[in-house]
C-alpha cells in the first residue's frame, strides 16, 4: 500500500500544471498516468496534427512560451516533447503505466485501486481530460472500415476508396482537408458547427477572443451555460500558412457536403435536410462575434466574411454497398466514463458533478474539463489559472482538516 497526500489522475497538461502548483506549495503528491506523459496526444490523434492555438497562447504555470515562433502552431510530437520537458523541470512525480481502476472514499481520505497496486490519498484530483471515451452514435454493419477520429492516423493507412467523415467541427474538417489533399473522395456530414476565420484584422482569432474577454467568461456570466458547454469546437486548423479550413475551402478541394446523419439501416445512410439551416445559423453567430470584435477594435467599417454557398446538390442517401465509400470516420466527439469513481461524486447524468472543479465529496477535485471555471478551462493556455485555484482549494482542505504530512 502506497500513500500520498494528493493523487492526481492523469499526466496531460492539466495534471502536470496542478502538480507544478502543488509542488510550489510544498504539498506531497503523486501523478498516476495510465500510459506516458501526454498519452492522449501520443496515441489518440493523427500524425500531422498541429495545435489549434498559436504558440504564444499555450503557456503552462511557470513555463511561458520562449521560442522564436510565437505565432506558429506546434505539432503534436513537439508538444508531447514540451510536456515531457515540463514534467522534468517541475519536477512532477509522475508514475507511468499506472491505471486507476477505482477511487472510493475511505476514512479521512480515499482508497485507490490501480493496475500497479493500491494507494491511499487524503485528496484526489481528476485530470483525465474532456476527451475521454469516443462517442459513435451509430453501429455500422457490412464491409466498411469504421473508426473514430481518435483512431485515424493518415490517409495512407486507410483502406482504398472514398471516405465519409461524420462531424464538421475542428477534427472533422481537418481530417476531411487532409484526405481531400491526398486525392481521396470525401463526403462530409455536417451538423451544428462554429465557423470563424483563422485571422481577423491581421491578428489570430484567439488574440481577439482573449481581448474581448470571451475566453475568460465563467459559467455564471452566461444566461445559458449548458448551451455554451455543448457548443461545437471551432472550424479551425493550426496551419503554418494561417489559411482557413472550413466548409468553403473544403468544397474548393472537392469535398461533398451533406446534412447530419439521420439513420443507418439496410446498408444505407440517410442524411437529414438540415445542412442549409445549420450553415445559416453558423453564419449568424460568426457575424455577431466578428461585429463585436470590430467594435472592440474601433473599426469604422465592419467587415463581413462571405457566407458559405453549397456548390453541389446535397445527397439525401448514401449506399454502403456499392463500395464507393470504404471508410467512415466518426468525428463525433467524446463522452466521459467515471464508473471508477465514488458514485457520490457523480450527477444524474453520470458526469462528475462539481462547481468550479470542487465536487460535493470532500477532498475530490476536477481539472481540465470544458468550462470547468471559465470558457478556456480545457485549453492548454487556460488550464494554468484553474490549476492555481484548485491547488489553493486542496491546500485549504488539507490544512483545515489537519491532513498535511509532517
Amino acid at each position: 500500500m502506497r500513500q500520498a497526500d494528493v493523487v492526481i489522475v492523469g499526466a496531460g497538461q492539466a495534471g502536470l500544471a496542478l502538480s507544478h502548483c502543488l509542488g510550489r506549495k510544498g504539498i506531497a503528491h503523486a501523478v498516476l498516468e495510465r500510459g506516458s506523459v501526454g498519452e492522449r496526444w501520443r496515441s489518440e490523434s493523427w500524425r500531422s496534427l498541429t495545435l489549434l492555438t498559436p504558440n504564444w497562447l499555450n503557456a503552462l504555470p511557470g513555463w511561458p512560451y520562449a521560442g522564436d515562433d510565437p505565432d506558429g502552431f506546434m505539432g503534436k510530437d513537439a508538444f508531447v516533447a514540451s510536456l515531457e520537458a515540463y514534467a522534468r523541470r517541475s519536477p512532477a512525480p509522475v508514475e507511468c503505466d499506472v491505471e486507476v481502476l477505482s477511487c472510493k472514499r475511505a476514512d479521512d481520505g480515499f482508497a485507490l485501486r490501480t493496475s500497479a497496486g493500491d494507494w491511499t490519498a487524503k485528496a484526489v484530483a481528476v485530470a483525465t481530460g474532456h476527451c475521454d471515451r469516443p462517442a459513435i452514435p451509430f453501429v455500422i454493419g457490412g464491409g466498411q472500415h469504421s473508426i473514430h477520429a481518435s483512431q485515424y492516423r493518415s490517409p495512407g493507412e486507410l483502406p482504398p476508396g472514398g471516405v465519409l467523415v461524420v462531424g464538421a467541427s475542428s477534427s472533422g474538417v481537418q481530417i476531411a482537408d487532409e484526405l481531400a489533399r491526398a486525392g481521396r473522395r470525401v463526403l462530409l456530414s455536417v451538423g451544428k458547427h462554429t465557423r470563424l476565420p483563422r485571422l481577423w484584422r491581421g491578428r489570430d482569432i484567439f488574440h481577439w477572443l482573449r481581448e474581448i474577454g470571451l475566453m475568460g467568461q465563467r459559467p455564471e456570466d452566461l444566461a445559458n451555460p449548458d448551451s455554451a458547454l455543448r457548443q461545437p469546437s471551432l472550424q479551425l486548423a493550426g496551419r503554418p500558412d494561417k489559411g482557413n479550413v472550413d466548409l468553403a475551402t473544403l468544397q474548393a478541394l472537392g469535398v461533398e457536403l451533406a446534412g447530419r446523419i439521420e439513420g443507418i439501416a439496410n446498408g444505407e445512410v440517410t442524411f437529414a435536410g438540415d445542412l442549409v439551416a445549420n450553415m445559416a445559423a453558423a453564419e449568424v453567430k460568426q457575424a455577431r462575434l466578428l461585429a463585436e470584435i470590430d467594435r472592440f477594435a474601433g473599426a469604422a467599417q465592419p467587415t463581413r466574411r462571405a457566407p458559405v454557398a453549397i456548390l453541389t446538390s446535397c445527397p439525401k442517401r448514401l449506399s454502403l454497398e456499392d463500395a464507393s465509400v470504404g471508410t467512415i470516420i466518426w468525428a463525433t466527439g467524446y463522452f466521459r466514463s467515471f464508473d471508477w469513481l465514488d458514485p457520490l461524486a457523480l450527477g444524474p447524468d453520470g458526469e462528475l458533478a462539481h462547481r468550479g472543479g470542487v465536487t460535493g465529496v470532500p477532498g475530490l477535485y476536477a481539472l481540465g474539463f470544458r468550462f470547468l471555471r471559465k470558457r478556456d478551462s480545457n485549453f492548454i493556455g487556460g488550464v494554468g489559472a484553474d490549476a492555481e485555484a484548485i491547488a489553493a482549494e486542496i491546500q485549504r482542505h488539507l490544512d483545515r482538516n489537519g491532513l498535511r504530512a509532517a
